[in-house]
């Protein structure tokens, strides 16, 4: 088969558009990921049983069921019940929901590798709960813990093509839109496969440059 250039050239324009909306849904599905995944570690560590577990019910809930059917139920269902978001918004908000669930176990990991004395150091300081956390505990878990999460937002780099499932057009799903209207499948296929390896590359170094830059 010969490669058309012509056909590349004619796919740019959608796949920037493409890439503009998967870039999009990447960095706002990591930063609720990496929010939400923080605030369950908080509460899983709280003394109160009754907010533990319901946590750990939604939480174990989200993780062991499919990203592709909780997009389907929040687009599909939650219409039904008057909540209504445009499509990249809740596949943003599925993805960063998804992911969180497993941040949260990279947060809960860092927190208690903080070591003892760091906690027995704040008691004896007379630090406040709040600033305990804040000042002391936090900075020193999320140091630690940077390059498990920027594995997952690899992760939920190579996720984004399922939100094609609920009518969002990111890279894949330009390419797979022109590929029917033009006939034309291995140019636009390629060009989505080269993208994604050097979205995830650049990504890759990215947050090893962050991860030099706390451990300083």
């Amino acid at each position: 088969m010969k490669w058309d250039w012509n056909a590349v050239r004619d796919f740019l324009p959608h796949f920037w558009d493409g890439l503009l909306v998967t870039l999009q849904a990447l960095a706002l599905g990591s930063l609720i990921s990496f929010a939400l995944g923080l605030v369950w570690a908080l509460l899983m560590r709280t003394p109160t049983r009754w907010v533990r577990w319901p946590v750990g019910v939604v939480t174990e809930f989200v993780r062991n069921t499919p990203l592709l059917v909780q997009l389907f139920f929040l687009f599909y269902v939650l219409p039904e019940w008057g909540l209504t978001f445009s499509a990249l918004a809740t596949g943003v908000f599925a993805i960063g929901l998804h992911y969180s669930t497993y941040t949260m176990q990279v947060y809960r990991a860092g927190i208690e590798a903080v070591p003892a004395g760091q906690w027995e150091a704040a008691t004896a300081l007379n630090l406040p709960r709040r600033r305990t956390w804040t000042a002391v505990i936090l900075p020193q878990a999320i140091r630690r813990v940077v390059p498990a999460l920027g594995n997952y937002v690899i992760a939920m780099l190579k996720d984004t093509p399922m939100l094609m499932a609920i009518t969002v057009l990111e890279m894949l799903g330009q390419a797979r839109l022109f590929s029917q209207q033009h006939f034309q499948f291995t140019e636009p296929l390629t060009v989505i496969g080269v993208a994604f390896i050097l979205v995830s590359y650049l990504a890759s170094l990215l947050l090893r440059a962050l991860e030099r830059r706390l451990v300083r």
